[in-house]
């Protein structure tokens, strides 16, 4: 295949990958702008394929083979509990690659007289600097979420130092590189270094902010593929690394908005971690009985009702009661009831948690409200049904100044008639703290496991 061939096929995957992000803006067109990126990496891959395939076709083969089936295989079998988890996964092993490939670059430009160029030189450390810390970064994301450690912050003291100290170390021998110095071992001082620094960069951020974390870790793994395509001269790998990195700091930045959070706050702030200061200052602020119902009380609400909400939280992906709560709201709406979703931008344990979970149930799109929009619908809603959420409803982000979620914007339930919440136990969320809502005497709670009550909510409603 001639160069200009390939590069037109290459410039055709770029052109996908743009039209993939937007139709990936919206959850009614997701599936087809996935189908469209996958189509334009198929094409990038056959090119790559069939351009170095005659010395080393058995080895590409083998590769493709592994790796599609592996990734065959998780996409089929995952839960979609464990789907922040495979996209921290995933996301690491893109950066660890970037980092493998700045590694063999090296040694294959060494033998070479002279020092290397300059931009190829940086483009190396770059690759294997960024691509460590992100595939690092990214197993003990994988980890917490799959609660091989635990979610609170891990934190020891002069930890920053310790973390400052790894990171300047790790760039000083990237610098020596890029100044001509042709030494193996640097590069593996670099990548060992950066390798400790993405572990103690991630660990003392809390299970509350992994979204946060995996969608920087998301960015910093595009700019390492962007740098990889540098030293491979390859266009398509420098369009879709950038492109990645792109949009993994935009969503990162709105996800820092939607918190109310500086992304340094977020990254250094050690969210979540449990102090005695903040467990009494939410304590104080509840003081007051928490009342509970049973399934047929619920029903009655919910069937008598004008208007409900449904709000989402990852309790209901643990339960996987996804198709429970549409059976649930097909029949409310036989009734003639009025029921909408409000999703938080936060909810769940990545970016868009909620809005897939809910599509996989074939929620029908329009029902899904943002933030922005479902607030001012729970003035007028007769019943909200918390399923599995705490944080993101949690009054005191308005109103307790003590509180660690101060200034977070949240979903108003507390403004509707009456709140449900569906909940295994009075376990604080991801932030560690006390919720107020479930004292107000607006609030009943159904305890138990997600799916279970619901099938008895679809079992009483049915009756009446």
């Amino acid at each position: 295949m001639s160069t200009n061939v390939a590069n037109l096929l290459y410039l055709v995957t770029i052109v996908t990958f743009i039209l993939a992000l937007h139709y990936l803006s919206s959850p009614a067109h997701a599936r087809r702008g996935n189908q469209i990126g996958a189509a334009g990496m198929l094409l990038a891959i056959i090119v790559t394929w069939v351009r170095i395939g005659t010395t080393s076709w058995w080895a590409i083969a083998l590769g493709m083979l592994l790796g599609g089936g592996f990734g065959a295989v998780a996409a089929r079998k995952v839960k979609m509990t464990a789907m922040p988890q495979m996209v921290a996964l995933f996301n690491g092993v893109g950066g660890g690659a970037a980092a493998l490939i700045a590694l063999a670059e090296l040694h294959r430009i060494l033998p070479e007289p002279g020092a290397p160029k300059v931009d190829i030189s940086l483009a190396i450390v770059l690759s294997a600097l960024i691509g460590s810390i992100s595939f690092a970064g990214s197993m003990v994301a994988f980890a917490k979420l799959q609660e091989l450690i635990q979610g609170r912050p891990i934190t020891y003291p002069g930890q920053q130092f310790v973390n400052a100290a790894l990171f300047l170390g790790s760039l000083a021998a990237g610098l020596v590189l890029v100044a001509g110095v042709q030494q193996q071992w640097l590069l593996w001082a670099l990548v060992g270094g950066s390798l400790l620094f993405g572990v103690l960069f991630v660990l003392p951020i809390g299970g509350a902010d992994m979204p946060v974390v995996i969608s920087l870790l998301n960015a910093f793994t595009g700019l390492a593929v962007a740098a990889s395509g540098f030293e491979l001269e390859n266009n398509v790998l420098i369009v879709s690394g950038m492109l990645v990195g792109a949009s993994g700091t935009l969503l990162t930045l709105l996800m820092g908005r939607a918190m109310n959070r500086s992304i340094a706050n977020v990254l250094f702030g050690a969210f979540g971690q449990v102090t005695v200061d903040a467990t009494a200052a939410a304590e104080g602020a509840g003081g007051g009985t928490v009342r509970s119902a049973s399934a047929d009380d619920v029903a009655v609400m919910l069937a008598y009702a004008h208007k409900v909400v449904f709000v989402p939280g990852y309790g209901l992906a643990v339960a996987q009661a996804q198709h429970d709560v549409r059976q649930l709201a097909d029949l409310l709406e036989a009734k003639g009831v009025e029921v909408t979703y409000a999703i938080h931008p936060v909810a769940g344990r990545m970016p868009g948690h909620m809005n897939v979970l809910l599509a996989e149930a074939n929620v029908p799109y329009p029902q899904l409200k943002e933030m922005d929009e479902a607030n001012p619908e729970f003035s007028r809603t007769d019943v909200a049904v918390v399923v599995g959420a705490n944080d993101v409803v949690n009054p005191d982000a308005r109103s307790n100044q003590g509180s660690p979620i101060y200034g977070m914007p949240i979903l108003n339930v507390d403004d509707s008639q009456t709140v449900v919440v569906l909940k295994r136990s009075m376990n604080p969320g991801f932030a560690g703290i006390d919720n107020p809502l479930f004292y107000n005497p607006k609030t009943v709670m159904l305890f138990g496991d997600a799916k279970e009550s619901i099938t008895r909510l679809i079992q009483d409603v049915k009756a009446l």
